[in-house]
C-alpha cells in the first residue's frame, strides 16, 4: 500500500535591503530541501509583504538553476514589518494574519533570509508558534552571533576596488579623497575595505574622530613627502561632537516611558540624524580648509551590495542554505543559523533579535590597522 505521508511543505522569503548572495542561499536551501529530502518549496515575493498578502511561487529545481551567480534576490524584498504593516497610512499588526496564511498553505517551516530587522520579524513569528529559521544576511556583518553574514565578502571587494581606483585621482591631483562606505552603525565594512585598500585613514562610527586628529595625520603625511591622503569613512561614522549629540538622542529614546514621549524622542533621534546625514561632505570641508589641500567625496552608495556574488559569499551562502534544509529535517526550529569557523551552528534567534555586532575598539583589525600607520580619527 502507497504511503499517504505528505512531503514537508516549507515557504522562504528574502527581507530587508538586497545582498550579494541572496540567491545562492536560496538555491542552497532549496536544492538540498528539494533533491536531498524530497519537501516541497514555495517562494514568498517581496519578502513580508508577500507574507501578509499571501502572494508566493512554486519553486523546482529549473527556478533554482543558474542563479548562484545572479545578483540581488529572485524574489523580491521589502523592508515591512509583520507588527507595524502599512495599511492605508497606518501601522496595523499582522502577525494573525501571517499565521493564518502560514496555516492556509499547509506549511512546516518557514525559512527567512535578512539582517538585523528580519531576524526580529522572524522572532516575533516563533513567539507567534510558528516554525522559522532565520539566514543572517547583510553587507554589514552586524548581526550578532555569527562570524560573518552572507554579503559581507563581495560588498568588501567592491569597496576595497573603489579605495585601490581613487587613489591614483588623489595622487595625480594631489588631493584629499574621502569614500563613504555604508554600514550604519557597525564600522566592519569600512574598516575591512580601509585596511584592505591601503587607506590613510579610516573613521568607523565605533571610534569617534575630531577633525583636528584627521587633519593632524593628513600633515604628518604632507610633512613626510606624500601630497595626497585617501580616507575611508563609514556612513554611520561621526566626530566627538555629533557623537555626543546622537548617544544623547538615543539615550532620550531608550528612556521615554509614555507613548507621547517615545514618540517625540524619536522625532528628535531622527531629527539629530538628519542633520547628520551629510556628514562625510562637511568633514571634506573642514579638511580643505585645516590642510590646504583639495578634498573631494565619493559616496559608492547601492553598487557596493549589487551585482555577481563573489566566492566566498557563495560557498557561504550555499553551506548557510543546506544547513537551514538539515534542521527543516530534524524539526529543530527557532534558530539563526550561524557561521562558525568553517561549519555551522544553530543559535537561538532569542539570541540574536534585537542585538547589534559592533566593532570591539581592541579588535585585531584595528590594532593592525594602528600598527602598519593607519589614522582612526581619535
Amino acid at each position: 500500500m502507497a504511503s499517504t505521508t505528505r512531503p514537508t511543505r516549507v515557504g522562504i522569503l528574502t527581507a530587508g535591503g538586497d545582498s550579494p548572495g541572496l540567491n545562492a542561499a536560496i538555491r542552497g536551501f532549496g536544492k538540498t530541501a528539494i533533491g536531498h529530502y524530497g519537501m516541497e518549496l514555495i517562494g514568498f515575493r517581496d519578502g513580508v509583504t508577500g507574507l501578509v498578502e499571501n502572494r508566493y511561487e512554486q519553486l523546482d529545481g529549473k527556478a533554482l538553476s543558474g542563479i548562484l551567480t545572479v545578483g540581488g534576490t529572485i524574489l523580491g524584498t521589502s523592508r515591512d514589518k509583520v507588527h507595524r504593516y502599512q495599511v492605508d497610512g497606518e501601522a496595523r499588526d499582522m502577525v494573525p494574519v501571517v499565521v493564518e496564511n502560514y496555516e492556509r498553505e499547509g506549511l512546516d517551516a518557514l525559512i527567512m533570509l535578512g539582517g538585523g530587522g528580519t531576524a526580529k520579524n522572524a522572532m516575533r513569528l516563533v513567539n507567534a508558534g510558528l516554525n522559522v529559521i532565520h539566514l543572517p544576511k547583510t553587507i554589514d556583518n552586524d548581526i550578532a552571533m555569527t562570524d560573518t553574514t552572507f554579503g559581507f565578502a563581495t560588498a568588501t571587494e567592491i569597496a576595497t576596488d573603489a579605495i585601490d581606483r581613487v587613489h591614483s585621482t588623489a595622487h595625480s591631483h594631489h588631493r584629499i579623497i574621502l569614500t563613504e562606505i555604508m554600514g550604519h552603525r557597525a564600522g566592519w565594512l569600512t574598516l575591512a575595505a580601509g585596511i584592505a585598500g591601503g587607506a590613510d585613514i579610516i573613521l568607523i562610527p565605533e571610534i569617534a574622530y575630531t577633525v583636528e586628529s584627521v587633519a593632524a595625520t593628513i600633515k604628518a603625511r604632507t610633512a613626510r613627502g606624500s601630497t595626497f591622503s585617501v580616507v575611508a569613512v563609514a556612513e554611520g561614522a561621526r566626530d566627538v561632537n555629533d557623537a555626543a549629540d546622537y548617544e544623547a538622542a538615543t539615550l532620550l529614546v531608550k528612556s521615554a516611558k509614555s507613548p507621547e514621549a517615545v514618540r517625540a524622542a524619536k522625532a528628535h533621534l531622527a531629527h539629530v540624524e538628519d542633520q547628520q546625514r551629510e556628514h562625510t561632505f562637511r568633514l571634506a570641508r573642514e579638511l580643505e580648509a585645516a590642510t590646504g589641500l583639495e578634498s573631494r567625496v565619493t559616496i559608492l552608495g547601492y553598487v557596493q551590495r549589487g551585482g555577481t556574488p563573489c566566492a566566498a559569499d557563495r560557498l557561504l551562502a550555499t553551506r548557510l542554505g543546506a544547513a537551514a534544509a538539515d534542521l527543516v529535517a530534524r524539526k529543530e526550529f527557532g534558530f539563526m543559523v550561524a557561521a562558525r569557523g568553517e561549519g555551522t551552528v544553530p543559535v537561538p534567534l532569542s539570541e540574536v533579535a534585537g542585538k547589534v555586532k559592533l566593532v570591539p575598539t581592541d579588535h585585531a583589525w584595528i590594532a593592525a590597522a594602528r600598527q602598519v600607520g593607519t589614522g582612526l580619527g581619535d
